[in-house]
Parts: C-alpha cells; structure tokens; sequence
C-alpha cells in the first residue's frame, strides 16, 4: 500500500493554488481530514458543471475520474454525502481547472 497525503493537505493546495491564480476554489463540504473521498466540482464560464472524483487505479496511483451524473450536480453530491459523511466537496471556478485539479490532486 502506498502512502498519501492527508486529504485536508490536499484541499489546503488545491484552494490556494486555484485562489493564488484568480480563480474561485471553496469547500462545499468538508468531510474527513486525514482520508476522505474528494469530489471536485469543475465550473465552467458557460455555467456547465462536472464532477471530478479522486480515486486509485488497479495500480494503486492516484487517478481523476469523471463523475458527473445526468442529472443536478448539487442533488448529486448531497446524496453521495447523505452515505458518506467523509466525502470532501470543493468546487473550482477558474479557466483550466481540470488541470489545476490534476497537478495538485495527481502529484500526491
């Protein structure tokens, strides 16, 4: 088993970073500080949403996968929260920040 970072660590870089740019990074939801589950809502200018979630691969190495339902993304993380009282919820408003996501989240 690989070790991570603490995933308010994770938060932390990933709310500066986007804030230090320009950008709009807060938590929707704060879940636990040393493993919860990281979801990471992606908000484009054209107001379109999606959703990023933290996992691992078969190998083990850290991976972005696209989570985003069909239906509201707010109805969505809500329920995820409703049976994992973990789950971290962040959502980003910054031009590329799908690639802010990946090389704050993926170099953990």
């Amino acid at each position: 088993m690989t070790a991570r970072l603490p995933t308010h660590l994770v938060v932390g870089a990933l709310l500066r970073r986007v804030n230090d740019a320009g950008g709009l990074a807060v938590v929707r939801a704060r879940g636990e500080a040393q493993d919860g589950g990281l979801l990471i809502a992606l908000v484009d200018r054209d107001g379109a949403s999606r959703l990023l979630e933290r996992s691992r691969d078969l190998n083990g190495s850290v991976t972005l996968i696209d989570s985003t339902p069909s239906g509201p993304i707010d109805d969505y993380w809500r329920r995820r929260r409703e049976r994992d009282p973990d789950l971290w919820v962040i959502e980003l408003d910054i031009a590329q920040a799908e690639r802010f996501a990946a090389e704050t989240i993926l170099n953990d």
